[in-house]
């Protein structure tokens, strides 16, 4: 199969090497400077340091002749570009399969990706949403990794899992694109949560409860959207979320560890240096449960130290102090 994976950050990099192993696969990258860099050295240095790139994975800069050609286009922007990349394969790709793999609500509408590709593409094209458990760099370096290919068209999710899966990139379908963008959505803010946790020494008996109660925030935003409940049980559920909350490599979990030092949010993500969708979905997520009259409080919390100025601490208080309850979903 021909495949563009459009944009090349950490993720879009990664998926484009392990896909380049069994696919045609072309990487489109809006920067011309850095795509000669990638070209001249096969790496892409600035987000996704240590990996070669395949000699058969071609990088490339012309969208629109990358998208025409392509028989699948994979949007590996970060969920703020989604609009602006979907707008130019309309007028370019417009009949192609979209995959998309942002994670996160839209800021000021709180749109899920699948309710922004309906708005800008209609909603009679086969599309999907990559998602799961999955650090980009053990994607690249192949690195045995299982994730979900979610759509409510259940024939395109069955298809595209069944071409794009592979040994050491096993993908399964799923027919709950809801279910599977809120769990990737929510679990981001739930990392924040355990990296601050982590940060102050809270110990690994809180963590597992924040986790716990974190999935619990996250089914019933699911549940109150149309999402299934097995969903959340799975790897786009569960296992994104005990992945996130416990990986090294999770940069939501960095951010956390970051604030519980004392650090300001903006000198954080200057030193991050690669986008952290739990920043800017706390808000929302926080905004979308008021409205739905759903309680998660985690969630909230979070939203206050990154949004209102909350001291750690007190939101840590905040959260402690909470009457004690009978335990459900």
């Amino acid at each position: 199969m021909r495949i563009a994976v459009l944009g090349a950050g950490a993720w879009g990099t990664a998926l484009a090497i392990a896909f380049s192993r069994h696919h045609q696969t072309a990487l489109w990258v809006r920067n011309p400077e850095q795509a000669a860099a990638m070209r001249s050295k096969r790496a892409n240095a600035r987000y996704l340091p240590g990996f070669s790139l395949p000699d058969a994975l071609q990088v490339e800069t012309d969208f629109i002749a990358v998208a025409k050609a392509s028989e699948l286009n994979i949007l590996a922007t970060p969920l703020a570009g989604l609009r602006e990349t979907l707008r130019h394969l309309l007028s370019t790709a417009p009949a192609t399969p979209v995959i998309w793999v942002c994670k996160g609500l839209e800021s000021g509408s709180q749109r899920l990706p699948h309710q922004i590709v309906a708005e800008e593409l209609g909603e009679r094209l086969p599309c999907g949403a990559l998602t799961g458990p999955s650090f980009a760099e053990e994607v690249a370096q192949g690195l045995p990794t299982a994730i979900t290919l979610a759509s409510a068209d259940g024939a395109f999710a069955d298809a595209m899992a069944l071409t794009l899966h592979s040994s050491r990139l096993r993908i399964y379908a799923n027919h709950d694109v809801v279910g599977a963008e809120v769990g990737g959505a929510v679990k981001n803010v739930m990392a924040i949560a355990a990296g601050i946790s982590d940060g102050m020494g809270f110990g690994l008996n809180a963590r597992a409860a924040l986790i716990t109660r974190g999935l619990a925030e996250i089914t019933r935003l699911g549940l109150a959207l149309g999402g299934k409940r097995e969903t959340f049980m799975g790897l786009a559920g569960m296992g994104d979320l005990i992945l996130t909350c416990t990986g090294d490599l999770s940069r939501n979990r960095r951010v956390g560890l970051s604030l519980a030092k004392g650090l300001s949010l903006e000198q954080i993500l200057k030193e991050l240096g690669h986008t952290a969708e739990g920043v800017s979905s706390a808000r929302e997520i926080a905004v979308l449960a008021q409205r739905l009259d759903i309680d998660m409080p985690i969630t909230h919390a979070v939203k206050g130290v990154l949004q209102d100025g909350v001291p750690v601490s007190e939101a840590v208080a905040q959260l402690l102090g909470r009457d004690p309850k009978l335990e459900t979903l």
